[in-house]
């Protein structure tokens, strides 16, 4: 047995992946530019992904800058620096 041929049919099975995974972005870029286009279907999807999810990135960046001003002023103190002020700089 060739010592080099499970090294070749990992080769030629990535290529297969690499050549299927070209054919489904072409097919689907060629899609996206053919009509019909549902530019107001388009618009509320975005809105209803964009728009809509803002109330949960500020949520989630409110409790993840409590978070990290929790962890600096406990680690500011552990330092005896002025934490108060330093949280406010780092935040």
């Amino acid at each position: 047995m060739n010592p080099l041929r499970p090294i070749g049919a990992a080769f030629l099975g990535f290529l297969a992946a690499t050549g299927q995974l070209t054919l489904f972005t072409v097919t689907s870029v060629s899609h996206c530019l053919r009509p019909p286009f549902f530019f107001r279907l388009l618009a509320r999807q975005m809105i209803d992904i964009g728009y809509y999810s803002l109330p949960v990135v500020g949520m989630t960046t409110l409790f993840a800058g409590m978070a990290l001003a929790l962890q600096t002023y406990s680690g500011f103190s552990r330092l005896s620096a002025e934490a108060e002020s330093a949280i406010a700089k780092v935040v």
